[in-house]
């Protein structure tokens, strides 16, 4: 739009562009560069232009704010859906790599109180920018039935909060008397990578990722979820979710499906179709009441602020795809990678709280990253999806063991409103 007032023009107009490439090796830094910018016609510009230089996080993030805060002739998600794919998605991906594997290459890792030699399991949860929410968790879950037989795994995407987990860690030790291992990163290696080191720690054949801000809504959980694996068959229990609530009793996730938008491009000049996956909760929203959600099911997917996964198959699926930045879409990812293979994700009936989007700080480049994200999601499952995967009831084979309900048909009218109003737009 600076453009359109620069020469003010009456009509809008797709003026501008953006654009990513890395060298893995650097050129001359001294002086001005020369860029030449040439048009489809042939008519090239010329302009000298004095680079500023950054570490290459630094550059991560300012390239990622870029990508948030663009503004576009037309929607902005579509817009920017066709920039991701001439090749800024691509590039903005394999440099966001490299970051990472520097970034999980040498963890340090120390641990805390009595040291399980076979647990039951590992609770695995990654913190960024709120170590308090280690320090709550161990108060929250200590002394709950069943929990002796588990251990957790924090691992830390923020290495400024390090002095402040490893000494709190040793204050929860002397009071709750957890099992704890803390996993300290140089820096923000993103949900998916930080989640993947942290089972590399753990000392069990169960792992289960949760969120910093989720707890014990029913207070014999560890128990329930123990019991369940001995008395479940191995593929209802392989990779499973369960139902979460938020503070006010009302439901956030019994489950998860998947939607396609469509939406309009301008770039071209003329008016184009383009598709974008999207993900939603079943009967999110819902009354604590409303207990058809938390049957045990089969479902498209679970979200990842509760994963219980068997470690073999966790292992088998190559873990979180380490492709996606920062965080988003590791979850759904992981569970269509099952569904793959052979397994679909299950809802069983452990309840616990998530206080969502409470357990993290949320930034700029935090929702760039989320805009490649949901890019990467699409052009890599759009496909599978349609294949019978869309909507809230799909007819995937490995869905059809159990009738899932249908989110919004099976309650009744001011209910419906209710989940109509909390849907999750991803």
């Amino acid at each position: 739009m600076d453009v359109e007032k620069a020469i003010g023009g009456s009509l809008q107009h797709p003026f501008g562009f953006i654009g990513f490439l890395q060298f893995d090796r650097g050129g001359e830094g001294s002086g001005p560069m020369r860029i030449e910018l040439w048009q489809a016609g042939g008519y090239p510009t010329v302009l000298q232009h004095a680079p500023a230089f950054m570490q290459d996080v630094d550059l991560r993030e300012t390239i990622l704010s870029h990508v948030a805060g663009a503004s576009f002739y037309g929607s902005p998600s579509i817009e920017c859906l066709n920039y991701l794919e001439r090749g800024l998605g691509t590039e903005l991906i394999r440099f966001n790599k490299s970051i990472t594997r520097r970034m999980i290459a040498s963890p340090y890792v120390e641990r805390f109180g009595p040291q399980l030699r076979s647990p039951r399991g590992t609770i695995v949860v990654c913190l960024y920018g709120k170590p308090e929410f280690f320090f709550v968790q161990n108060c929250l879950y200590a002394g709950l039935p069943g929990i002796e037989d588990y251990e957790f795994v924090y691992v830390s995407n923020s290495p400024e909060m390090a002095e402040t987990l490893l000494r709190e860690a040793r204050s929860a030790d002397l009071i709750y008397g957890l099992s704890n291992s803390i996993v300290i990163l140089p820096g923000n290696a993103g949900f998916g990578a930080a989640n993947n080191v942290a089972t590399s720690v753990a000392r069990s054949d169960r792992l289960l990722v949760v969120n910093p801000d989720v707890f014990p809504r029913d207070p014999d959980w560890a128990k329930k979820h123990t019991d369940l694996l001995r008395s479940v068959p191995a593929d209802q229990s392989r990779l499973f979710g369960v139902p979460l609530y938020y503070d006010d009793g009302s439901l956030m996730h019994g489950g998860m499906y998947f939607e396609i938008d469509v939406g309009i491009s301008l770039s071209g000049g003329q008016p184009m179709p383009a598709r974008l996956c999207r993900t939603q909760h079943y009967g999110k929203g819902s009354p604590a009441g409303s207990l058809q959600f938390n049957q045990s099911r089969p479902v498209p997917a679970v979200t990842g602020a509760f994963i219980s996964v068997e470690r073999s198959w966790f292992e088998h699926l190559g873990g979180f795809t380490e492709d996606f930045i920062f965080g988003h879409y590791e979850d759904a990812d992981l569970c269509l990678k099952s569904i793959a293979k052979g397994t679909a994700p299950w809802i069983h009936d452990i309840r616990l709280w998530h206080l969502e989007g409470k357990g993290s700080t949320r930034r700029p480049h935090h929702e760039g990253g989320s805009i490649v994200n949901r890019w990467l999601f699409s052009n890599t499952w759009m496909s599978a999806i349609e294949d019978g995967l869309i909507g809230p009831a799909p007819t995937h084979m490995l869905l059809q063991e159990s009738a899932a309900p249908t989110p919004l048909a099976s309650i009744d009218n001011q209910t419906k409103r209710k989940v109509v109003m909390h849907k999750r737009v991803s």
